[in-house]
């Protein structure tokens, strides 16, 4: 990055760690930027003239007399229509080989939306997965996990979101990608002619771990600038949060804080706050949706990351392979979007939330059927029918690999319910039985 003529130079770096320096500099603000011997650092810690900063790619070969020089201002992304298609790094350059973004400059991380400026979220965002249009619908301006085990395809399940949803523009923060993911999502979106209005931030496993911390916040800044300037509905994909919460603890733990649960900073919740708080549904129409993976470490739910991930968000989403269909699903039992009821009977057909209700309540049943079966218990002819729906309800509609727009998902679901139950069974008002429920059953 090019610096200013007549800048300060300081040749005096006082402490190093693995991930920071530490240097005595005036006039200096928190987050600004800096250079140490041609690397790229950020301001994280200021005690009276005690600077700290932040290495983004380690400081591994830097000598106590690096030239440090500040550049006077914070992290930034150039905003324009031109972002639209394209593939770009922690910093905000090109990664795909074309030009420079000409456009406004703005600082990354600014505050987020107040309350008194914020709708309350009503618009639909159908996602093309059945299993999460039915049962756990989500609405413009929420923010929402995935919870994964490290073995799942969440980055497959990221990118059918991103050609399916119906949204204006999709933004990409890829953390901690292999090359293999980062091929994965350039192909997919190529190959679908879908890049026109994706935008897509990317840190690999070959770049510093450390630059994981700038990408939500240009995926944030971009998205904040398509929903402020051109009111677009635009949904933002966060993949893979715990590795950024890892990079946190990388940084924190090498400054000498003090850890909390599980070796993360105690400002986990605040970091994490920061970056989901963002989401909004505006009054004039733009919207910033957030869908962002965190990975489980042994399917452990208690884990400082998701369980303070848990206190922010309005729900989850949990993926598990369902070992009778062998097939990965969106688990409806412990899943839970907060806010479906805005817009399910309403956005969607009247039908929707007794369909869910009924569906959930048998599949709950055929839970208990299995219980029983492994136990050693006969069967009744009833529990021998739920589980037969369970099969065909996790394979018709549950799996990620279902692509069915919200009526068709409807119709689905009383196909099935038709099939293996009968009216009384299925406890849905009478007046939706007598319009939906299928005449040859």
């Amino acid at each position: 990055m090019a610096t200013k003529a007549f800048q300060k130079i300081y040749t005096k770096v006082t402490q190093i760690t693995k991930a920071t320096c530490t240097l005595r500099a005036e006039g200096i603000g928190y987050d600004e930027l800096a250079e140490i011997s041609g690397r790229l650092a950020q301001v994280v810690k200021i005690i009276g003239d005690d600077v700290t900063l932040q290495v983004f790619g380690g400081t591994e070969g830097i000598p106590t007399n690096a030239e440090v020089t500040f550049l006077g201002k914070s992290p930034s992304l150039k905003v324009s229509d031109q972002l639209a298609g394209r593939f770009f790094n922690a910093f905000g350059n090109p990664i795909d080989g074309g030009p420079d973004i000409e456009g406004q400059e703005i600082a990354i991380g600014g505050p987020s939306v107040n309350p008194v400026r914020r709708k309350q979220p009503s618009e639909l965002i159908a996602t093309g997965i059945a299993g999460i249009d039915l049962n756990n619908t989500l609405v413009s301006g929420q923010k929402i996990p995935f919870f994964a085990d490290p073995d799942q395809p969440f980055n497959q399940v990221m990118a059918m979101v991103a050609l399916r949803a119906k949204a204006d523009k999709i933004i990409l923060g890829g953390m901690g990608l292999t090359n293999d993911d980062y091929l994965f999502f350039r192909n997919v979106f190529d190959n679908a002619g879908a890049l026109d209005r994706i935008v897509s931030f990317v840190n690999t496993t070959e770049n510093p771990p450390v630059e994981r911390l700038l990408v939500p916040d240009m995926a944030l800044t971009a998205a904040e600038y398509f929903a402020v300037e051109k009111n677009e509905s635009v949904l933002v994909l966060l993949t893979d949060m715990t590795l950024y919460a890892d990079a946190l603890s990388i940084v924190s733990n090498r400054m000498d804080q003090i850890p909390s649960k599980d070796s993360m900073p105690g400002s986990l919740y605040s970091d994490l706050a920061k970056i989901y708080e963002k989401a909004v549904q505006f009054p004039s129409g733009g919207s910033i949706t957030i869908i962002a993976v965190t990975t489980l470490s042994g399917g452990d739910i208690t884990h400082a990351i998701p369980d303070n991930t848990g206190y922010i968000t309005e729900g989850q989403l949990f993926l598990r392979r369902d070992s009778d269909v062998g097939k990965v699903i969106v688990d409806p039992f412990r899943s839970l979007s907060r806010l479906k009821q805005l817009v399910i009977g309403d956005k969607t057909r009247e039908d929707h939330p007794q369909v869910m209700n009924a569906a959930i309540r048998l599949y709950a049943d055929a839970a208990s059927a299995k219980t029983k079966l492994e136990n050693g218990f006969d069967l009744t002819e009833y529990d021998q029918r739920t589980l037969d729906f369970a099969k065909e309800y996790s394979n018709d509609l549950l799996a990620i690999d279902v692509n069915i727009g919200t009526d068709e998902m409807l119709d689905t679901g009383w196909k099935l319910l038709s099939r293996h139950f009968k009216p009384e069974e299925v406890g849905i008002k009478q007046e939706l039985m007598n319009k939906y429920w299928p005449k040859e059953a």
